[in-house]
């Protein structure tokens, strides 16, 4: 197809690992390999619904990685640890904390535009995240005109920056923090790891003329947007962990947000708001605090695969 290839990078799937699958005819950009199945699916399925008398056209985007727990994409769209699908807004050139715990602390810093129906759109541009005495920056470079050729991602750990060579498969690994960074394809994606503490694909996307359309973000060519879509995956989770998407793994949490609106928001932005990206001064930060203010016994989420529409049944 022309969107590429695809391959799974599980070893623990020995009969699919590594094996390379021709991406569906229909998928817009990128596709991923579902290991277990070994078969790939679109990143971002694309269906054409209607055409409007002036000759826009309609676009609906399919399920995709960005419907699991742990997902923040599009304007910014969240999955919680609970499975329930939310939005949080935040403010333009400001940073939230998306995660507070203990042993690991990750901020978003929020770019986006003046819209004419109210609320300013807004994406996630760049992540900071703290661990132990480490910090990490991985985020989108400004573009104007999009080239998927084009590598837009800068990654920086403790203030160096790490130079992943272009290729799918590409891995860089630091023994002193315990980080791994690997590419998921030829640019613009990749996985970052680090043992026994979370698990994060990130990918630089653009507004596409058709999001612009759809959605009325009035894009011009002078700036697309890159941004993130991120999904995270945490092992060592206490209980009383916070953030805007940490605290949807809380055991006790219950959602806030009006799950029969048609865009469930997450409010109360000034309690996730951080001076900058590598700050832990949020009011509902806990990095770093003592284990024995609090039980520190990891959280096991265990989510269905099947996606309805309906969301994700997760249960702990």
């Amino acid at each position: 197809g022309s969107a590429g290839k695809a391959a799974c990078h599980d070893p623990m799937y020995g009969g699919c690992y590594g094996i390379r699958h021709n991406c569906p005819a229909e998928c817009p950009r990128l596709c991923e390999v579902d290991c277990s199945l070994c078969k790939p699916y679109c990143d971002v399925l694309v269906h054409f619904i209607s055409c409007l008398p002036s000759g826009q056209l309609i676009f609906s985007l399919g399920a995709s990685a960005c419907d699991k727990p742990g997902a923040v994409c599009h304007d910014p769209r969240f999955v919680g640890g609970d499975g329930i699908m939310f939005y949080f807004h935040g403010k333009k050139d400001r940073d939230f904390c998306l995660v507070s715990d203990s042993e690991v602390h990750v901020n978003a810093h929020f770019i986006g535009k003046k819209s004419k129906k109210g609320r300013d759109f807004t994406w996630v541009q760049s992540i900071g995240i703290l661990f132990g005495s480490h910090k990490f920056y991985l985020g989108a470079r400004k573009v104007s005109k999009w080239q998927e050729s084009d590598d837009n991602m800068l990654i920086q750990l403790n203030g160096e920056i790490i130079k992943l060579p272009s290729g799918e498969g590409n891995t860089q690994h630091s023994k002193e923090t315990g980080l791994t960074v690997r590419r998921l394809s030829e640019t613009n994606k990749v996985e970052v790891k680090v043992e026994a503490l979370f698990e994060i694909v990130a990918r630089v996307v653009p507004i596409s003329p058709e999001e612009s359309i759809v959605h009325g973000y009035d894009v011009t060519e002078e700036d697309c947007f890159a941004h993130l879509e991120l999904n995270f995956k945490f092992q060592s989770l206490s209980k009383i962990v916070n953030g805007v998407l940490g605290q949807t793994y809380k055991p006790s949490y219950q959602t806030r947000v009006k799950m029969a609106a048609a865009m469930p928001i997450m409010g109360q932005a000034d309690l996730f708001a951080s001076s900058h990206l590598l700050a832990t001064d949020c009011a509902v930060s806990n990095f770093s605090l003592k284990k024995d203010r609090y039980d520190g016994v990891p959280l096991n989420v265990k989510c269905g695969s099947a996606y309805d529409g309906k969301g994700i049944v997760c249960r702990r």
